[in-house]
């Protein structure tokens, strides 16, 4: 029987199941200025930079020796050689991802035809929900299946293109019978988290985790009694704060993102698979209930035509 068969997983196991550039993603915003330009330079070019000396990707960086020690020991390593191995196998294992799409990289320019834009977006969604399945605890997922499964009433809330995403998950809900609202303005928002119980759910979108009116809502309803959970791209944002669950997406930024591209699919696949458990949870009465929405819906089409 193996090692990791038995429930015991060796070191070296466990740092080469690491995803370690998504785990860079995550961490970016709480890092400090040189610590930040050491992963933006990983980010940008891990297959290069990943075999330049320490004293190289300091020079580039700007920074200290000291400063990339201090990076990649944060990230769990005690020795650069392994940092350097482990960004090279995060490299192959995201080569053969994008293997079946076309050779496109870097972010929109200026000059890029439409083939390349359909390129560059479609390599960068499948990343970022391929990302995404790594970076999500199942764990976590579960816990929030369960909260929501089991609540009277669920209030979601995300300003901008989260608000997007909140709409397809109520009006998800909806269709199998949950009671589901999301609120269009921070100031109904919180008015409705102030008011909910310990048998609802107030859930939070928001991809970088610093929206304000978005905390604000998840702390109100935190006080009112409610199981909070939150959707971010960073684990350690200020929004997690207010969670008794999150659940993490693993989205790439690029320019023209602006909370619309990469994390927006990623969120959306989050979102699928929560609402996917929760109807799983009274599987015979969802699949009724999505049955007799799509018969409604098509009875007054047919009617209007």
């Amino acid at each position: 029987m193996s090692a990791r068969e038995g429930g015991d997983v060796s070191l070296e196991e466990a740092r080469t199941d690491r995803h370690i550039l998504v785990d860079v993603r995550a961490l970016l915003p709480e890092l400090r200025p040189s610590e930040h330009r050491i992963a933006e330079l990983f980010l940008a070019t891990p297959e290069a930079a990943a075999t330049w000396p320490i004293g190289e990707v300091a020079a580039r960086c700007g920074t200290s020796t000291t400063s990339v020690v201090r990076f990649f020991r944060r990230l769990g390593y005690e020795h650069y050689r392994d940092w350097q191995m482990d960004v090279l196998r995060e490299v192959t294992r995201e080569s053969l991802s994008a293997a079946a799409l076309p050779d496109a990289s870097g972010d929109i320019n200026r000059t890029d035809t439409p083939a390349d834009i359909v390129a560059k977006i479609s390599l960068a969604e499948t990343l970022s929900i391929a990302d995404t399945a790594v970076a999500l605890e199942v764990t976590a997922l579960g816990r929030a299946i369960a909260a929501v499964a089991r609540a009277e009433r669920i209030d979601i809330f995300g300003m901008g293109a989260s608000s997007i995403v909140g709409l397809d998950l109520q009006q998800k809900l909806t269709r199998i019978g949950r009671t589901a609202l999301t609120w269009s303005d921070s100031h109904s928002a919180w008015t409705a988290a102030a008011t909910l119980h310990p048998a609802a759910v107030a859930l939070a979108v928001s991809h970088s985790g610093t929206t304000a009116d978005t905390i604000a809502f998840l702390d109100l309803a935190r006080r009112s009694g409610a199981t909070t959970i939150a959707l971010t791209n960073h684990a350690g944002a200020p929004l997690s704060q207010y969670a008794d669950i999150t659940l993490t997406t693993a989205a790439r930024e690029t320019v023209f993102r602006s909370g619309a591209l990469g994390s927006r699919i990623a969120q959306l696949m989050v979102i699928d698979c929560l609402f996917i458990g929760v109807a799983q949870t009274n599987y015979d009465q969802s699949l009724a209930a999505l049955r007799d929405t799509y018969a409604a819906v098509q009875h007054h089409v047919r009617i209007d035509r």
